[in-house]
């Protein structure tokens, strides 16, 4: 009989520890559906306390938080990070809750380094290949092009880097970079010269083909005087090709070739200049 009144006792007890939590959560629920704390407020800062350029307020107003669902309890914080990546110039976002009705939104922007490809994508300093206004980069000078293979983007920023240095020696700036399809190399530079370089053989061989362009370089200009080159092929083992509108080719072999004289124009007249190669 004892016996029995314990488990009555102890079935009463937690029955009514139940109810109360049940009452417990129920009133939670309530009070979190209360209208103190519907979202108030969506406050985005930079991640590194840089100013923002291209997130602002009517970007959030219009594309983002009317994305938003829930409240200050309910709102998921990952879906809400998510939708933010999403925004154009967003390379990362991290999400917190703010008492009693806001969210803040830390963002992290691309910064662009030039053009991707033919699809009017950008680069971004850190090799992200991301979808904006190129209106919008805020760059005096033109952009940079680059272009590879899907998966090269961040081969392509490192080479960049690299033929950036190296050309700096004779102050010429890569304008351009490409990677092929079948990785072959080809930069165009500031003053309109294209450069083919080829596929790397080893890791040193793009360097080398480089560092014989920059040493020979000067000494190409001296004798082209003023005539631009056109395109240089570094893919040969020990030598070079170029085309420059500049150029003539003797009749005799033997002879060596010499830059071509710009003739004088007479007024209202064109000159017309054909491309040799060597």
């Amino acid at each position: 009989m004892w016996h029995d009144v314990r488990s009555l006792n102890a079935t009463a007890s937690f029955l009514t520890a139940l109810t109360v939590l049940a009452a417990l959560v129920s009133g939670v629920w309530w009070l979190s559906q209360r209208p103190m704390f519907a979202l108030g407020s969506v406050t985005v800062e930079s991640m590194y306390g840089i100013d923002l350029k291209h997130v602002n307020e009517l970007t959030v107003r219009n594309g983002v938080v009317g994305k938003i669902r829930g409240n200050f309890f309910t709102a998921d914080l990952e879906q809400v990070r998510a939708t933010f990546e999403t925004v154009p110039w967003v390379r990362r976002a991290t999400v917190r809750r703010e008492w009693p009705n806001a969210l803040v939104v830390e963002v992290e922007e691309h910064e662009a380094l030039g053009t991707w490809g033919d699809e009017g994508r950008l680069l971004s300093v850190k090799g992200d290949v991301f979808t904006a206004n190129i209106a919008e980069a805020d760059d005096e000078q033109t952009l940079p092009e680059f272009d590879g293979p899907v998966g090269s983007e961040k081969d392509v920023l490192a080479r960049f880097n690299q033929l950036r240095t190296s050309f700096a020696k004779v102050a010429l700036v890569p304008h351009a970079l490409s990677l092929s399809n079948r990785y072959a190399w080809t930069v165009k530079l500031d003053n309109g010269m294209s450069v083919e370089l080829g596929r790397e053989q080893d890791r040193n061989t793009l360097n080398k083909r480089v560092a014989r362009l920059v040493g020979v370089y000067p000494q190409l200009v001296a004798r082209l005087q003023e005539g631009r080159i056109d395109t240089i092929d570094m893919r040969y083992p020990n030598g070079l090709a170029l085309s420059s509108a500049a150029l003539t080719v003797p009749l005799d072999a033997t002879k060596p070739v010499k830059a071509a004289k710009k003739p004088k124009a007479a007024p209202n007249t064109k000159t017309n200049t054909t491309t040799k190669q060597i």
